[in-house]
């Protein structure tokens, strides 16, 4: 494994992005957009008036407790959307990866370069989300700068066990469970739109073993400036064991679907 050549790869992942950037762009300004606007702004004025939510939500307004959520469920999506059917193009169908590997990259620095730009994507995507937040008022912390690295800390903790999963398919039947079976109900019931303690006390310790909701919390506490020192290593620890053990499993499924 060489840094030059896994720097090699992710330059493959930018080249080929310099085709869609605009669309991705355009998306990712307008996606935060109308999630806060709807949910933040409209569903909020229903949220804010009933009697006690404001107690449920520790004290804060709807747009304030749903708009980190959002941004660490973006992170999610954004990850996974990258490292699942574009893995499977460039295993299965358009074969990128045997291309890399006919030069002197090996299979880890395959791996690593895609999972780096995949790191990139977070960067770019969570930085705008924040930008959003800013601008309908949902940011109250300067902390809240590090809901970014937060974000892409939750998102690379999704990337790389994906990646993984995703380069041992021989079809896309799998992602399509994936993302129905796993992400989907991740997305709805990790403290996004409402806290876990609101979910049936058998749910709750499944919610709080997910790294959505440790990335959620993370951003969380980072916007609303009531992050600890305790509290947000043991968040940032739990989504770096997710990361290491990820991209172990990349690295032996790559070798194994690529060197023969």
């Amino acid at each position: 494994m060489s840094t030059t050549f896994a720097f090699r790869s992710m330059r493959h992942w930018a080249y080929q992005y310099k085709r869609a950037w605009r669309g991705s762009v355009v998306s990712s300004v307008i996606s935060p957009v109308l999630f806060l606007a709807a949910m933040g702004v409209g569903l909020g004025t229903l949220v804010n008036h009933h009697s006690g939510s404001s107690a449920s939500l520790g004290g804060v307004s709807y747009i304030d407790f749903i708009a980190p959520g959002l941004l660490a469920a973006t992170a999610m999506q954004t990850a996974t959307g990258e490292s699942t059917y574009p893995v499977m193009d460039a295993v299965t169908w358009g074969k990128t990866y045997f291309a890399m590997m006919a030069t002197p990259l090996g299979a880890a620095d395959v791996m690593l370069g895609h999972l780096a730009w995949i790191g990139v994507r977070l960067l770019s995507t969570c930085t705008v989300y924040l930008a959003v937040m800013a601008a309908f008022g949902a940011v109250r912390s300067p902390l809240a700068l590090l809901a970014v690295p937060a974000g892409v800390l939750t998102g690379l903790a999704f990337a790389a066990p994906v990646m993984a999963y995703a380069a041992t398919r021989r079809n896309d039947a799998g992602l399509a469970a994936l993302l129905r079976f796993v992400i989907v109900p991740m997305f709805l019931f990790s403290g996004v739109f409402f806290p876990v303690t609101q979910l049936p006390a058998v749910i709750r310790p499944i919610a709080y073993a997910t790294p959505l909701w440790n990335g959620v919390d993370l951003c969380r506490r980072f916007t609303l400036g009531t992050a600890t020192p305790g509290a947000s290593l043991l968040h940032i620890g739990y989504l770096l064991v997710w990361v290491v053990l990820g991209v172990a499993l990349a690295r032996w499924a790559y070798r194994t679907r690529l060197v023969r």
